[in-house]
C-alpha cells in the first residue's frame, strides 16, 4: 500500500503521541473530502494487558478514537496552517456500531469522509475495516479550538 503521509507528517498535524497516537500512516487523502488511514494493531498495545487477559480485544471506544484521529488528520491536512495552532475536540458521536472484534495482528483501515464543515466545526462519517470487513462505524462531530 502506498503511503501518502508517514508517521512524522501525521505527528506534525495532530497533537497525539504514544501511547495514544492511533494512526500509523495515511494511504489516501482528498483534502476537505476523505481520508483512508491505517493502524497496525499489535499485542504490545498497553490496553491489551487488561482488555482482556488471555483473550485480547481492542476496546471499541479506541477504535472510534482512532477513526476520529484519522478525521483530525484529514481536517488539518486540508488546512495545514491551522495544525500547529489548534486542537480538535469531540463534540458528539452518533450511530456507532461495532460489528466484529479487533485483535492483535489485525490491520485496521479507516475510511473517513467529511459530511459538513463550518469554520470551527466538522461532521464526519467513518468506517473501520479489517480485511475488507467492516468492524465499526460512526458519525462524529468535532470542533477546532485553541489549546487551553
Amino acid at each position: 500500500m502506498e503511503t501518502i503521509l508517514d508517521i512524522e507528517k501525521i505527528m506534525s498535524l495532530i497533537p497525539h503521541r504514544y501511547p495514544f497516537l492511533m494512526v500509523d500512516r495515511v494511504l489516501a487523502l482528498e483534502p476537505k473530502k476523505r481520508i483512508q488511514a491505517l493502524k497496525n494493531v499489535t499485542i504490545n498495545e498497553p490496553f491489551f494487558q487488561g482488555h482482556f487477559p488471555g483473550a485480547p480485544v481492542m476496546p471499541g471506544v479506541l477504535i472510534v478514537e482512532a477513526m476520529a484521529q484519522a478525521g483530525g488528520v484529514l481536517v488539518f491536512a486540508s488546512a495545514p496552517e491551522e495544525a500547529p495552532r489548534k486542537l480538535i475536540y469531540f463534540m458528539a458521536i452518533d450511530k456507532v456500531r461495532f460489528r466484529k472484534p479487533v485483535v492483535p495482528g489485525d490491520q485496521l483501515i479507516f475510511e473517513v469522509e467529511v459530511l459538513k464543515q463550518r469554520a470551527k466545526a466538522v461532521k464526519l462519517a467513518g468506517i473501520a475495516k479489517v480485511q475488507e470487513q467492516i468492524v465499526a462505524e460512526a458519525e462524529m462531530m468535532a470542533s477546532m479550538g485553541d489549546p487551553s
